[in-house]
């Protein structure tokens, strides 16, 4: 499901249709009908917005009410960014201002506090303690109740989350693709000019820096996680 022009499936389309699974996007941005009901769909994927899940739009109460009945169906449910705010949301935990703006490459640590945390991070991340993702936020989620927190970093305590080790959400973005990375990037252009000289945002040229390269990376850590999920998806 997408809900701004420029941010599309990105990898996670390749990834798909590299193991031949069939997906229908849903252009939210384009005024797409959202599905009345869940049940004709084996899994249900949210990519990222500008918009906050606080905002009075009308398609935002369909779009949590269609994960909710997702996630009461035993469908699973991926979120990036704003999706998986829409996650949390749907499943009652408040989104709210983040301490700082996030923009740019950071690494994220994976969290091993306890057995729950251990032995969700090793399924979704195998042995990677910690990684380099991309981000774009000013917002962030609380965990839901019963959520597993996966991910954090300095500049956001809550990174990413699974539930029931079926559902996972994440702040960061795991599908960037360097086409994606550069008209943000321009798009972006004057918000990071007003942001510039905060630790938590990167210049433009800091950010397009090696961009193939770790995009590169991204990639196949993307491949784990959606290699992971899709084990879930109940497909014919």
């Amino acid at each position: 499901m997408r809900f701004y022009e420029t941010e599309g499936p990105g990898y996670l389309a390749d990834f798909l249709i590299q193991n031949a699974i069939q997906y229908k996007l849903i252009k939210v941005d384009q005024m797409d009908n959202i599905p009345r009901s869940i049940s004709e769909y084996a899994g249900l994927i949210l990519m990222g917005g500008p918009m906050s899940v606080n905002d009075d739009l009308p398609w935002i109460k369909e779009v949590v009410k269609l994960i909710q009945e997702a996630i009461c169906s035993d469908i699973p449910v991926l979120g990036h960014c704003l999706g998986g705010q829409l996650i949390s949301k749907a499943l009652g935990a408040t989104v709210k201002k983040n301490s700082c703006k996030e923009i740019g490459w950071f690494e994220v640590q994976t969290l091993n506090h306890n057995s729950q945390q251990i032995e969700s991070s090793k399924k979704w991340f195998d042995d990677l303690s910690e990684f380099e993702v991309f981000h774009w936020h000013g917002e962030t989620f609380e965990l839901p109740q019963n959520a597993i927190h996966l991910l954090t970093n300095k500049n956001c305590h809550h990174q990413a989350y699974s539930y029931f080790d079926k559902h996972i959400a994440f702040q960061c973005h795991i599908e960037m693709m360097p086409s994606m990375v550069e008209s943000w990037t321009k798009a972006g252009a004057a918000e990071m000019e007003n942001e510039k000289n905060k630790e938590a945002i990167q210049s433009p040229e800091v950010i397009l820096e090696n961009v193939s390269i770790k995009c590169d990376q991204l990639n196949k850590l993307a491949y784990r996680v959606y290699n992971q999920w899709i084990k879930d998806l109940r497909l014919n």
